[in-house]
């Protein structure tokens, strides 16, 4: 069997063409977890993932951390091993455990990474605009653009929000939907107060209303709510899938690669939601290139609904060559497309890399 000789890892800094505001935090960049992988046989591969900050108890810190200290003991391993010694302390750092085990599904050809024959995958975009003249030209600006679902962050203040969602619905005019996101952001009142008052006119689904460990306040906005619901941060194993299917009016939940240790891992939960009797929903719109390829990857046989998967339309670079295929509102994947990273662009962007081998380890820092 096959050993792992070389990993790589870097922290990368991508500017964003323009902020992308969630209820928690505005993001200039992200900041993925890059990691390269060989083995003895000369097989090699990548991945990437992004802590976000302020989404989950994981840190930066942390999670660098995490990957230094695996990447030390998987050395030398077969991947299989890799992998199960990675996932086993998977709790600790979730994405980072990701990062490190996809790569290795990359370096072993994972069967989901195969493109038998062109696939198209509408994605949703975020609608930004706050006033009526500024989400009206907005909104046409992406229906030219072949966007037919749109994102729409709320979680600040209920009148608001309310008062935007109407803006919204008026200029869409039934030509296009929209998901509603709180990222966590309502108290069980306010989550209330806000989705018992909603017109469902096109409004595909409410995401994630309070904290990801209030359960039974989520339960309580599902069952006031005049849409469906669904639930996304506190996703990351098939118990909380479970758990979600039992409460009445979540009838979405959504799952990320980077919080589900692996492509493998991540196809298993995608089939569990759907025999939990909801319809799954996929995608990180803080993923880079790297990161949303392998998403649509596995997108292309277990959804049917707009992805989410379109973090990497926000930064000013691409990673991959040949760039992940886009037209028309859509991700294009052509029959057999199987792309590599930019090194040249990935260089320009590394702010800090360590390299280890079987024999050493080597750390080389660059400018932020």
């Amino acid at each position: 069997m096959a050993r792992i000789t070389q990993i790589g890892l870097r922290r990368l800094k991508l500017p964003l063409i323009r902020p992308y505001r969630l209820s928690y935090r505005t993001f200039t960049e992200f900041e993925p977890f890059l990691v390269t992988v060989a083995d003895d046989a000369g097989r090699t591969g990548f991945a990437d993932a992004h802590v976000s900050p302020g989404s989950s108890r994981e840190t930066r810190e942390g999670g660098w951390a995490f990957c230094r200290a695996r990447i030390e003991e998987i050395l030398g391993e077969e991947t299989g091993a890799a992998k199960t010694a990675v996932l086993a302390r998977f709790e600790e750092s979730k994405v980072a455990a990701t990062a490190l085990v996809a790569a290795i599904e990359v370096l072993e050809d994972n069967p989901q990474l195969e493109v038998p024959e062109t696939a198209e995958l509408p994605l949703l975009t975020p609608i930004n605009g706050l006033t009526e003249a500024e989400i009206g030209p907005e909104i046409e600006d992406w229906l030219a653009k072949g966007f037919r679902t749109f994102k729409v962050k709320v979680g600040k203040d209920v009148a608001a929000d309310l008062a935007r969602v109407r803006t919204i619905q008026k200029a869409i005019a039934g030509r296009a939907t929209f998901r509603l996101d709180a990222n966590r952001a309502y108290d069980r009142s306010a989550g209330i107060a806000f989705a018992s008052a909603l017109d469902p006119e096109g409004i595909e689904l409410f995401e994630q209303p309070c904290d990801s460990d209030d359960w039974e306040a989520n339960a309580a906005v599902a069952a006031a709510s005049a849409v469906p619901l669904m639930l996304d941060e506190p996703i990351c194993t098939l118990a909380d899938i479970a758990r979600a299917g039992a409460i009445a009016n979540v009838r979405f939940c959504k799952l990320k690669l980077k919080r589900f240790g692996g492509l493998d891992r991540l196809r298993e939960g995608l089939d569990a939601v759907r025999a939990a009797g909801m319809e799954p929903v996929l995608g990180d719109g803080l993923g880079s290139e790297i990161h949303n390829w392998l998403e649509a990857c596995v997108a292309r046989s277990t959804i049917r609904n707009a992805g989410e998967f379109n973090g990497f339309i926000k930064p000013r670079e691409r990673l991959l060559s040949p760039p992940l295929p886009f037209a028309n509102g859509s991700i294009i994947l052509p029959a057999g497309y199987r792309p590599r990273p930019d090194w040249t662009l990935i260089d320009r962007f590394t702010a800090e890399r360590l390299d280890f081998t079987t024999t050493k380890a080597r750390t080389a820092t660059h400018g932020a």
